[in-house]
Order: C-alpha cells, then sequence, then structure tokens
C-alpha cells in the first residue's frame, strides 16, 4: 500500500503520549504510571467556514496553525493533568498542599512543562521571539557591515537559525522533554509505518524512521529560509531599526502561508530522485526534535493511531 492509496494523518507528541488527528476525532492515548494506556477522544467539529479557507492556498497554511493549535491545547492539557496526577499520587498529605499552594501561585510543574512543550509545538509566540529579535539583534550588531540589504537578511536569518537551534538542544537535555522527543519520534514511526502498508506492530514500526517530511519541526525551518527570501525583495526596503523589526512581524502571515506550501511541496516530491533533497533541511532540524523511542513508547502511539481509525470508521459509517 502506497502513500497514495492511503488518508493522510498528523498528530502531535503530549506528555507521555500521542494524539493522532483522524477525519472525524481526534484521540490522545497517554501511558500513566502503572502503565496503564488512557484515551482522550475529542470529535472534530470544524466550522464550514474554516473548511473553506483550508482549502484557499497560502490562506490554509495560517489557518491550520491556529486551528491545530487550538485543538492540540486540549489534548495536551490532558496529558499533564494525568502526569500531574502521577506525580503526586505518592506524596504525603502535606506534600500535596505544598504541591497545591504552588499551583494556585502559578509555577506548577504542569504549567512548566506546558510553557516548554508549547514552545515546541505552537507557533505564536515561538514565531514573534523568532521573527522580531533576531532582525533587531543583526541590526544593532551589523548595521554597518553590508551596503547591501540581502546581507543584512542573510545574517538575520543565521542569527534566527542559531537562537531556534540552541533553544531546541537546551530544551532536549531536560528529561521530560526528551521524553516528548521520543514521543514526536515514535508518532512519525507510526504514520511512516502505516504509509508504507506495514501491520503496526512495534518491531515493524521500529523499522522506520523518526524523521517525517511532513513534520512541523520542517515548517519551523522553512519559515526561515522563505523569511529571508521575502525579506530581501525589494518593495520590502526598510531605513530603520522599527521599520525592520514591524515589516517582518506584519509579513508573518506572508511567510507562514508560503512556508506551510513548500512543506506540502516537499512532501509531494519527497519520492522525486533529487528533488527529494528539497526536504532536507526540515529532516535535519527534526535530529533536534525527535528522539529514537523505546518499544512501550511505540505502544502507546500505536494504541492513539488504532483508535484513532476505529472511531473514525465508526463516525464514517454514521455520517
Amino acid at each position: 500500500m502506497s502513500q497514495n492509496t492511503t488518508s493522510i494523518y498528523g498528530g502531535q507528541a503530549v506528555i507521555e503520549g500521542v494524539m493522532f488527528a483522524g477525519k472525524h476525532v481526534n484521540v490522545t492515548a497517554v501511558r500513566r504510571k502503572n502503565d496503564e494506556i488512557v484515551f482522550y477522544e475529542v470529535p472534530r467539529t470544524t466550522q464550514r467556514w474554516i473548511q473553506s479557507l483550508k482549502r484557499i492556498p497560502l490562506v490554509r497554511g495560517v489557518v491550520g496553525i491556529i486551528d491545530s493549535s487550538a485543538k492540540g491545547s486540549q489534548h495536551l492539557n490532558f496529558s499533564m493533568e494525568a502526569y500531574a496526577e502521577d506525580e503526586t499520587a505518592d506524596m504525603s498529605e502535606a506534600e500535596k498542599v505544598a504541591a497545591q499552594k504552588k499551583e494556585k501561585s502559578g509555577w506548577s510543574l504542569g504549567m512548566i512543562v506546558g510553557v516548554a512543550a508549547a514552545g515546541v509545538i505552537s507557533f505564536i509566540f515561538g514565531k514573534l521571539l523568532l521573527t522580531a529579535a533576531p532582525a533587531a539583534l543583526e541590526s544593532l550588531l551589523f548595521e554597518n557591515v553590508f551596503e547591501n540589504k540581502i546581507g543584512h537578511n542573510l545574517l538575520e536569518g543565521l542569527i534566527k537559525l542559531i537562537i531556534l537551534l540552541v533553544y531546541l538542544y537546551l530544551m532536549s537535555m531536560t528529561p521530560i522533554i526528551k521524553r516528548l522527543f521520543q514521543y514526536h519520534g515514535a508518532e512519525h514511526k507510526v504514520i511512516s509505518a502505516y504509509e508504507a502498508g506495514e501491520e503496526l506492530t512495534v518491531s515493524n514500526v521500529q523499522k522506520y524512521s523518526r524523521l517525517h517530511y511532513r513534520c512541523g519541526s520542517s515548517f519551523i525551518i522553512f519559515t526561515v529560509i522563505v523569511g529571508v527570501i521575502i525579506y530581501s525583495l525589494p518593495v520590502f526596503d526598510w531605513d530603520t531599526i522599527w521599520e525592520r523589526v514591524y515589516i517582518r512581524i506584519l509579513l508573518l502571515p506572508v511567510t507562514l502561508g508560503i512556508s506551510y506550501e513548500v512543506l506540502r511541496w516537499t512532501n509531494a516530491l519527497r519520492d522525486v530522485p533529487v528533488l527529494r533533497y528539497l526536504g532536507y533541511p526540515g529532516l535535519w532540524l527534526q535530529l533536534l526534535t525527535t528522539k529514537e523511542p523505546k518499544d512501550d513508547q511505540v505502544a502507546v502511539s500505536i494504541a492513539s493511531f488504532n483508535r484513532m481509525r476505529e472511531l473514525d470508521k465508526q463516525m464514517s459509517i454514521k455520517a
């Protein structure tokens, strides 16, 4: 079974689990501390006007990001709550009271993990930061280095890439984010095995790469590359640092929209010799945002995918 004869699915890693998005339902599977796998199932109820926007090139990328971020946050919250329950299960009453006070103060473990995880899977604060900060920093440090604006834009893109790589590397060093990245790898392996027509067993799935052309991490790197090209167009010239920053922010939806189309394009060409290399920058970034999963993590990913497919089939029959 080839990719052309299968449905296209996507998903995201959550704390100690994986979410998969189907045609009719989104399903998250999470492994609890007692090794039980629990599910969180949410029917997809996208408004018609949103579906219409998702069919428009350039627009569909931005709409898809906002829509998936909103829905993905529900599943991330579910996984964080399950994780927090497991972490506090063995606490004494005094420790639980202290944890509750800490949570009310705004610095609970769940919130800290949520901020860290959201930094990987969302494109709101992260993209604003990666858009404004490198432009301002390059202007302050290298204002008189180049006469040509293209040189400044290339250096800005390099600074943006360095910030991104350092940020992801530091995140990947924390134990809980490392496990999140392992589940990210498990998600990719399951999708790749499914697209290849393999039976979804742990041993079969583990044979596949943890990297995937359609990953949101690839999308991030494409926004850096596409941004440099767009900012270098003569029509978007700038004279001051403030002009440079607000032009970048105003062009952010355009950059996201075009980058999404590039992502779709590279995925469509991934089996074409030579052209498949166009998607390699995104795959290289995934070396940071994914880790090789363990068998039990792959099992959770398979359970989530199979449950999603089962519910999708049931809902398709009823529709």
